[in-house]
């Protein structure tokens, strides 16, 4: 079975996200949506929100299981029996950036490959950034996210 994991604070899930997960879909049985959690990283939305969000946007997709995990990503990928991880890219500062975390967990889990996709140009500027200081200033983040937070 290829299990792969997609891991990240999805705080919030967007559109740029649901894309990378729809084009993996052929790739793997099963993805697990990771929502990793970090006691000293303050978050915008709550986990249950975040869990629920996902959730709702992959209710149709039985390969997609979401997971909320403490520690390291390869310790994750290891308890799920995934071999992938699985990440976007949006422009060459993010390759270089999740190149440089790849090739760590490559040492740590020689077992587990980095598999990147690469959002579409429409989508490369959407992030959970974006749509957040837009929520926080009462702009527009509809375009960006598939629910209403």
């Amino acid at each position: 079975m290829r299990i792969a994991v997609f891991p990240g604070s999805f705080d919030p899930l967007t559109i740029g996200h649901e894309e990378i997960i729809r084009k993996a879909l052929p790739l793997f049985d099963k993805i697990y949506v990771a929502i990793g959690e970090n006691a000293n990283k303050k978050y915008c939305f709550p986990l249950e929100k975040r869990q629920q969000w996902i959730r709702q946007v992959f209710a149709h997709e039985p390969a997609v299981e979401v997971a909320v995990y403490k520690g390291l990503t390869v310790d994750f990928c290891r308890e799920v029996n995934a071999h992938f991880i699985l990440r976007g890219l949006r422009n060459s500062m993010d390759f270089q950036y999740e190149k440089d975390i790849a090739e760590a967990n490559r040492r740590l889990a020689p077992e587990v490959e980095t598999i990147f996709l690469l959002s579409s140009p429409e989508l490369a500027h959407v992030s959970s950034s974006l749509v957040r200081e837009l929520y926080h200033h009462q702009g527009n983040y509809s375009e960006y996210v598939s629910f209403e937070l």
